[in-house]
């Protein structure tokens, strides 16, 4: 009888709305934070902006004018949040099994410099499509096999993988630059050191309709089915243990390891395409330009984005219009186009920061029987 009425109670339909209310306000908590982090971040760069005599006002609205306010502007804003997504899933992945990675820079500049190196023997001699594929799998194994190793170092090794990952970023951009200013280099273009040009031909094309190349169909596809990976199948749900307690994960006979260096080779291949797409779509070509911060910025994308990969695209997107507003503010403001990473570095210390304020709040917790009594 005791056990019926247990039973009873525990599916009761007041249980069941209090679920509801607790899961709702912890959802609520994970987007006001965040969003009370820009609005700060916002406030104290506009203190900054003040101290050197620009406006506040001035600068913003040209950031949204030069990242939404025109047809142009937002297809510059979406191509620009195109290796943002892949990017910051290549933090977000691993996040979810413990781990902060920081090498999407050096898997992005080395994935895309393999996808670069292997098309030079098959240019004329090899149709584009099989080009472009083969292209794409060189630049997501070389990137995967990059962050992996991290991976592999933090298991087996102990060592810190933020540390590694980060060394490892400058090591694979010394290591396109010692082939691009070397044996790959071509040249017949003097002026800056690159590899051989893939050619019109070998690169692809546009999203019909629009100016945006495919690169940001295949982020957005690929964050929606990394994100079911990670919170509908076996594999997530081991992850997800791994991350919140190691100890326990080994004694209920989790392959640790494997769950480590898998999640983080697939955080480098995410990186990797990146490269593969800057190549393909937009350089032409592997050389230095391919270290553009992404990397970097994909950071702050996916911890803004509390590292889940749906959040991560509208967030990318975001980040895309505040890059690509740089070159307007340039000219508009007379302020050099480093403005805008004063502005993003500036709101990833306040959203470290604000880690600190989770669970602090009696608004985003629901009262619970000995609340009310």
């Amino acid at each position: 009888m005791t056990e019926a009425t247990f039973d009873a109670t525990a599916v009761s339909p007041s249980n069941a709305r209090r679920d509801f209310i607790v899961r709702l306000r912890s959802s609520a908590e994970y987007i006001a934070i965040p969003v009370f982090a820009l609005v700060v971040s916002a406030l104290l760069f506009s203190l900054f902006l003040a101290a050197i005599g620009k406006s506040p006002v001035e600068f913003f609205e040209l950031v949204w004018r030069g990242g939404f306010g025109t047809a142009f502007s937002v297809q510059n804003t979406l191509q620009r949040a195109a290796p943002l997504i892949l990017t910051a899933l290549a933090v977000a992945i691993p996040a979810r099994i413990g781990l902060i990675t920081i090498g999407g820079e050096g898997a992005l500049v080395l994935g895309g410099f393999a996808s670069a190196a292997i098309a030079i023997p098959m240019l004329d001699r090899v149709p584009p499509l099989p080009t472009l594929l083969i292209m794409a799998m060189a630049g997501a194994l070389v990137g995967g096999a990059w962050v992996g190793l991290a991976g592999a170092l933090r298991h087996y090794r102990g060592v810190n993988e933020t540390i590694s990952s980060l060394l490892l970023t400058y090591i694979g951009i010394a290591i396109m630059n010692f082939f691009v200013e070397g044996a790959l280099r071509d040249l017949t273009n003097p002026n800056k050191p690159s590899t051989k040009p893939l050619g019109d031909a070998y690169m692809i094309g546009k999203i019909p309709g629009t100016d945006v190349h495919w690169g940001l169909a295949a982020g957005i596809i690929i964050a929606i089915l990394l994100h079911i990976l990670m919170t509908r199948t076996t594999f997530g749900f081991a992850a997800r243990i791994t991350g919140g307690n190691a100890r326990a994960a080994l004694a209920q006979g989790l392959p640790v390891g494997r769950l480590i260096v898998t999640c983080t080779a697939i955080a480098g291949a995410c990186a990797g395409l990146a490269g593969f797409f800057e190549v393909a779509a937009i350089q032409g070509r592997a050389n230095a330009s391919l270290a553009a911060g992404y990397g970097f910025t994909g950071i702050l994308v996916s911890f803004l984005a509390r590292h889940n990969p749906v959040a991560i695209i509208f967030v990318a997107i975001m980040f895309g219009g505040i890059v690509a507003s740089g070159g307007l503010i340039q000219r508009r403001m007379d302020l050099p186009d480093a403005t805008v990473l004063v502005l993003q570095g500036l709101t990833f210390v306040v959203l470290l920061v604000s880690e600190t304020l989770y669970g602090r709040f009696a608004i985003f917790k629901a009262a619970t029987t000995s609340d009310r009594t």
